[in-house]
């Protein structure tokens, strides 16, 4: 039995990869007010790419359960210049789930991935791209150039998170990487091998190797609103990235486990000391209470770790899926369309 995936038939060159496509998965959510705009964008970029390359692209707009207008105004957008295919989720999944959902949907060679709230530029897709035709590489992805306009502890949060994440790991997430980012179409193959429902998309994009280049960036300012993470979820999202991702907060607990067996040790040894040498007897009550307090706290902490893994246990045995499609639409271009309309035409004539 095979245990791994040959994906080398689907290897690109400069000479093949117009052949392949491009399919842009955007998950929206709640993004009514920027949509037009963002699509235009993308349209421009689609047709650079198509006047550079010879490219067809699509575009796969995720609706994570929106409460505004989205699903329609995304339903409405024109197919001018790219396809156009909007999934609307039946209820919020995360974008995760969203991200993994337009991967399936997706119907061109290469995938490329971008959120819908503006902080992604379109104006980068030509380079993104251009690193896979012209370079070779089979994951670009982008990073923030720099954190200087974030607050310290959030700085700080991020480099401790990305610290104990890559503690151990054979192979390292980048820091500050995003999830917008380019997978050429073996390494899209690659990805959709991955059987996981408890998926952290930056991790696996990096798990699955390949020739990767980062690109730096400025985040752009959100078109509208105000953004939906707030820092009660990005922590939960921390732990559900290491947790899903990796096993450092098990050797991190193994490791404080066996520092207090040593401190406790050690603190035994000069209770004795103090008692069959120097004749003084030890105080008990504070000392048996912090040490009770410590090692209590310490065991519940380690519990909840190890609670958090059974969880995800539990939820791959369940096996259940981890999104579904209210509504599917597709809109293909007006010069495609003509093209397979003559064609059929020719086909009945003969």
């Amino acid at each position: 039995m095979m245990l791994g995936t040959d994906v080398s038939s689907l290897s690109t060159t400069a000479a093949n990869a117009a052949a392949q496509g491009l399919s842009i998965v955007v998950p929206v959510y709640n993004e009514a007010a920027g949509l037009a705009l963002l699509h235009q964008r993308l349209g421009g970029q689609a047709s650079a790419l198509r006047d550079r390359y010879g490219l067809a692209c699509e575009v796969v707009y995720v609706d994570d359960g929106s409460s505004d207008a989205t699903p329609a105004i995304a339903r409405g957008l024109a197919a001018d210049a790219l396809d156009v295919q909007v999934v609307s989720l039946s209820r919020n999944f995360g974008k995760e789930a969203a991200l993994m959902a337009g991967l399936d949907h997706a119907r061109r060679g290469a995938v490329l991935f971008m959120d819908g709230d503006g902080q992604h530029p379109p104006d980068l897709v030509e380079k993104l791209v251009g690193h896979w035709i012209d370079d070779g590489y089979d994951v670009v992805y982008t990073a923030k150039a720099h954190r200087d306009n974030e607050p310290l502890l959030r700085r700080l949060a991020v480099r401790g998170f990305y610290a104990l994440i890559n503690w151990g790991a054979r192979q390292k997430i980048p820091e500050d990487a995003g999830d917008f980012r380019l997978l050429s179409p073996r390494a899209a193959a690659a990805l959709r091998q991955l059987p996981e429902r408890n998926r952290f998309f930056k991790g696996l994009a990096s798990w699955i190797g390949f020739r990767q280049v980062r690109v730096d960036y400025e985040p752009a300012a959100r078109a509208h609103g105000i953004t939906t993470f707030s820092a009660g979820r990005l922590v939960g999202l921390s732990i559900e990235g290491l947790t899903s991702f990796s096993v450092a907060p098990l050797r991190f607990a193994s490791l404080l486990g066996v520092l207090l067996a040593t401190g406790a040790f050690l603190f035994g040894l000069s209770i004795l000391w103090e008692t069959w040498v120097d004749g003084k007897s030890v105080p008990g009550y504070p000392s048996l209470v912090v040490g009770l307090m410590t090692i209590g706290g310490v065991q519940l902490i380690m519990i909840g770790i190890v609670g958090e893994y059974i969880g995800k246990i539990l939820s791959e045995l369940k096996a259940r899926p981890i999104y579904f499609v209210a509504e599917h639409s597709e809109k293909r271009t007006e010069a495609k369309a003509k093209a397979d309309l003559g064609a059929g035409k020719r086909t009945a004539a003969e």
